[in-house]
């Protein structure tokens, strides 16, 4: 008997602060160090168009972050379930970053929520919360990253805040449907705090074998965020709109096949499409993706090979109407919606399109290795590519003309090599190194010879 006492409490959950009486507090640990290193940063852009700036284009640098937490939980008499949670999120930056920030960090309140669900005999649940936490809806395409990092904040290449500073959530559940109605308030720094609120509806049906449906209607219903859009001909100065983005509204629909049989058991495909319209300033903006997967099951470190498709429309100079598609809060990472992975920190979603080859390998279960090549394009030439870039004197002719955009549509090409270890089940290793080697829009913008930009890092994460 007392072996067996001895035995649970050295199994017992080390994060459980007290359990009992239909009650458990437990604590919650996150933290992280990145060394960073990056040479010929944004292909050394600043060395041709700001050589006084001073910008240094080879960067060495160090991320760290960490983020505490407690939550509890409170099964009421009536079946209820009341809980909350509390944290925070400390971020520093030791040098100086991509962005020309350094030795800066801040720490700011991550998520403070309360809520309460319920489930109903006939099988249908409830679910509300109120206050700062995180939220992704369907695959991360447009609602998915709620607060910002790097600039004063530290931490850029972590990112490690992703709650919204004020969400109310409210989801139904019915076997294997389920509708979230939401309204939230980006954390966005407050040196670009552009005020923005949205509310929407996600309705999503997740099958049992794997695959799913959903579709997210999403609301801008405050901003001061402005669109750019292109000059008529794209010839002269990108327009300004400010507070475009207020009254914005989006359509994502997302959906990913369940597990084939026959033939066809190792192959998985998904799809997302999403449209944008606004008719006080006649915005309509498109973007899509599809993927197709293969698993070589039978071969040694069963490689999987997966081919992306995504496209953003850009403003197309020759119409009045606004066409640039306007991404919200996408998850950025490689393995989500990063266009690239090094041009993902110059093109934002928008006027871009990129074909996707990933070869991901497990040479063990704690071991992954993963190649990823992204060949990157622009939708619309002469037209804004990311706000404020991109825009410079053309004087080939007998008269200077202001452009914006690209003239020709090749951008860059993106190798990123990523080596991950799970060193046990709470620590978690990550490296990689990349380059971007500049296509004819880039070498075209720039006099003289284009460099490659390069580098790599290596992180070490913790999770409790």
């Amino acid at each position: 008997m007392a072996s067996i006492t001895a035995a649970s409490a050295q199994d017992r959950d080390p994060t459980i602060l007290y359990e009992g009486n239909g009650t458990t507090v437990r604590t919650h640990l996150q933290a992280g160090v990145n060394a960073v290193s990056e040479q010929n940063l944004f292909w050394d852009f600043a060395d041709s168009f700001a050589p006084g700036a001073g910008f240094n284009a080879d960067k060495n640098w160090l991320e760290f972050y960490i983020k505490p937490g407690v939550s509890f939980e409170k099964t009421l008499d009536s079946g209820q379930v009341f809980y909350g949670k509390l944290s925070a999120v400390a971020s520093y930056t030791l040098g100086t970053d991509a962005y020309d920030y350094g030795d800066t960090g801040r720490t700011t309140i991550e998520e403070a929520y309360l809520g309460l669900r319920m489930q109903q005999t006939e099988g249908m649940g409830f679910d509300f919360s109120l206050g700062p936490r995180e939220l992704k809806l369907g695959t991360g395409m447009l609602i998915a990253n709620g607060g910002s990092s790097g600039f004063e904040r530290g931490a850029l290449k972590f990112g490690p805040r992703k709650a919204w500073e004020m969400a109310a959530i409210g989801k139904i559940t019915q076997g294997a449907f389920a509708a979230t109605a939401f309204y939230i308030d980006p954390n966005e720094r407050p040196a670009s705090d552009g005020h923005n609120r949205l509310a929407g509806l996600d309705m999503r049906f997740d099958d049992p074998r794997g695959g799913y449906l959903g579709l997210t209607y999403v609301n801008v219903v405050n901003s001061d965020s402005a669109y750019i859009q292109a000059a008529p001909g794209g010839l002269g100065a990108p327009v300004i709109l400010p507070g475009a983005r207020d009254g914005t509204n989006a359509f994502n629909l997302y959906a990913r096949t369940n597990p084939f049989s026959g033939a066809f058991e190792n192959w998985v495909a998904s799809a997302d499409f999403a449209y944008e319209w606004n008719d006080r300033i006649d915005l309509a903006a498109w973007a899509g993706r599809v993927q197709l997967g293969y698993t070589f099951a039978d071969l040694p470190w069963s490689p999987t090979l997966t081919y992306s498709y995504q496209s953003f429309s850009g403003d197309d100079p020759n119409t009045a109407r606004l066409e640039r598609f306007d991404p919200l809060y996408y998850e950025g990472s490689p393995s989500a919606w990063a266009t690239g992975s090094k041009s993902s920190m110059v093109f934002i979603n928008s006027n871009v399109q990129a074909h996707g080859l990933s070869l991901k390998l497990q040479p063990t279960r704690q071991d992954s290795v993963t190649l990823r090549y992204a060949h990157i394009r622009a939708n619309e030439l002469n037209s804004p590519i990311q706000f404020g870039q991109a825009t410079r004197l053309d004087t080939t002719g007998a008269t200077a003309n202001v452009l914006s955009g690209v003239t020709n549509a090749h951008l860059s090409d993106d190798v990123f090599l990523e080596y991950s270890r799970i060193i046990n089940r709470n620590t978690f290793l990550t490296a990689g190194v990349s380059v971007s080697i500049p296509g004819k829009g880039i070498k075209n913008a720039v006099p003289g010879k284009v460099p490659n930009w390069t580098g790599g890092f290596l992180n070490v994460v913790v999770n409790f």
